[in-house]
């Protein structure tokens, strides 16, 4: 693995770490999940339109590839939907580890998208995850619509995934993100107000709200969905997700801290842990060990 590849390996594991605080600032906001992703895509689009005039990249793209960066932008949206609102019916916790399901799909869908064979590492690796999920909720039944809409969550992410790999190899990372969050608020607004009277949109904020939305739109979306994009550029699918799968243990330990007692989960939840800490862990020595075949070296 040469440094080039390392350097983007620790760029990823701060984007994670920077991913499970955005559980926190999910349940620290206390507008509903729709309306919630609503202000993150507003606010992170202006931010990375801001950020491409200032840094004079380019915003243009082919409108064929706009249409289809659009198609992901309200994947994404769906993802984040599924994703806050298993944390309003749920925990933190529950929520952060049952998206570990993203490695299975992928380990699914990324040769598929890409015509080549399934690699039996990443379906052995992705079974041992779905096993450390059972080991997680055996006795955390109560949480079952929580569980539902992560696994949603992980499937929606596991797609944006994929679909983003293969286009961000062509195209500037910021546009690419600018396009990505623009469609998705469009998309979301444009389904809000099909579905919702106007006395249901809830937009209103406190300043507590505004704020964790600002960071949240901005340090936890638009920084950190183009930097992921950036990194796909040199990194597998399977192998972001993967290492994303880290961001249950980040966010758990800040859930903790923060909210105390309320993100104490069981033993089996945190058995269930230790397993998939050591799936992530060995992947890479496994992978070196039978040669299996990836992108990234």
């Amino acid at each position: 693995m040469d440094k080039n590849v390392t350097n983007q390996h620790i760029k990823l594991h701060v984007i994670v770490f920077i991913l499970g605080f955005t559980a926190i600032l999910g349940k620290l906001i206390e507008v509903p999940a729709m309306p919630l992703v609503w202000w993150r895509m507003l606010i992170a689009s202006v931010t990375l339109l801001v950020i491409l005039l200032v840094s004079r990249k380019g915003l243009r793209l082919p409108w064929k590839v706009v249409l289809r960066i659009a198609g992901i932008g309200i994947v994404v949206a769906a993802h984040w939907i599924a994703f806050f609102h298993a944390i309003k019916v749920s925990n933190i916790a529950v929520t952060l580890s049952c998206l570990s399901a993203t490695t299975l799909f992928t380990s699914f869908i990324e040769p598929l998208s890409q015509k080549r064979r399934v690699s039996w590492l990443e379906v052995v690796i992705g079974v041992v995850i779905i096993t450390a999920l059972y080991l997680i909720y055996q006795f955390e039944t109560r949480y079952l619509e929580g569980m539902l809409y992560s696994l949603l969550a992980a499937l929606l992410a596991c797609l944006f995934s994929v679909l983003n790999k293969n286009i961000s190899l062509k195209y500037e990372v910021h546009a690419i993100a600018f396009w990505e969050m623009f469609s998705g608020f469009i998309g979301l607004s444009l389904f809000m107000l099909i579905t919702l009277s106007p006395g249901e949109w809830q937009l209103s904020l406190t300043w507590k709200d505004a704020i964790c939305l600002i960071v949240l739109g901005t340090v936890c979306t638009a920084v950190a969905f183009a930097e992921t994009i950036r990194i796909m550029k040199k990194l597998s699918a399977y192998v972001v997700v993967l290492v994303i799968n880290l961001e249950p243990v980040y966010g758990i330990i800040l859930g903790f801290l923060i909210f105390g007692e309320s993100e104490r989960m069981t033993t089996g939840f945190y058995c269930g842990t230790l397993v998939l800490l050591t799936a992530v862990f060995m992947y890479p020595v496994l992978r070196r060990r039978f040669k299996t075949t990836d992108i990234s070296e």
